[in-house]
């Protein structure tokens, strides 16, 4: 029987479905059944869809409230989900605070120790030279007259204004001082400035890091809920950490 099926379909004509005519060739592709097909079952789909919709919007309470009406906005007439900030255990937080607390302190300790380097190759120099001070001599009335302050200290008139690195004269003779010209003095003196800005920003980058670090600790005592509620004593600032005071428990 089923050899006599093979036999019967093999002198079949084979189906050929039209192809589009010349005069209508500028409309496109002529849509086979297989396209109809899938067109038709896009729209019963749609057309289903939308008819569950509207019995979904007739049936439905007006006081009804869903969580995905909070959770979810329109943006450019498109539904979309809203970020969800991250989940964490207590544990988890606690870890992560404290990793960040030592961060602080470890960039806060790198400041610490290039503050030192520089403060110790500048020496503030200026600083002292610009600080006001007092040096009292104790004279007679006959040397007040021709009281000569440079022959006095040994020095060169030149570098009375200095209060700090003021050689004396058979210190300045002794020297072997290299000849220097306008253009290199100037570079120095530019490379000073720069290195006196460098480290007052990284004065009050260190500044700032302590403040960030004391405001964590802060933090992370007032999260232990095994400790009583302490007082505040003065609220925090933008310079300041908050202050706070506990009640003082023996420890066992």
């Amino acid at each position: 029987m089923s050899s006599w099926k093979k036999a019967a379909k093999a002198s079949q004509k084979t189906h050929r479905e039209r192809h589009q005519p010349e005069t209508r060739k500028h409309l496109g592709l002529l849509e086979k059944k297989k396209d109809y097909i899938a067109r038709a079952r896009n729209f019963q789909e749609k057309r289903a869809t939308i008819k569950l919709l509207r019995k979904r919007a007739l049936n439905k309470n007006p006081d009804e409230f869903h969580f995905h009406m909070i959770n979810s906005k329109v943006v450019n007439g498109v539904h979309r989900e809203k970020d969800k900030e991250d989940q964490h255990t207590p544990e988890q937080i606690k870890l992560m605070e404290t990793q960040d607390l030592k961060y602080i302190a470890y960039k806060r300790n790198i400041e610490a120790r290039k503050i030192d380097k520089l403060q110790s190759q500048l020496h503030m120099i200026d600083t002292a030279n610009e600080t006001p001070n007092q040096h009292i001599f104790f004279v007679d009335n006959d040397e007040m007259k021709n009281f000569d302050l440079a022959e006095r200290l040994g020095t060169h008139p030149a570098l009375l204004s200095r209060r700090t690195n003021r050689p004396t004269l058979s210190a300045i003779k002794s020297m072997k001082l290299p000849e220097l010209d306008d253009k290199t003095v100037t570079k120095l003196e530019q490379k000073k400035q720069m290195a006196y800005k460098e480290l007052e920003k990284r004065v009050d980058r260190e500044r700032e890091l302590t403040i960030v670090q004391q405001k964590l600790e802060v933090r992370r005592l007032l999260k232990d809920k095994k400790a009583r509620k302490p007082k505040l004593v003065k609220s925090g600032s933008k310079d300041a950490a908050p202050i706070y005071k506990w009640k003082f428990e023996r420890k066992r």
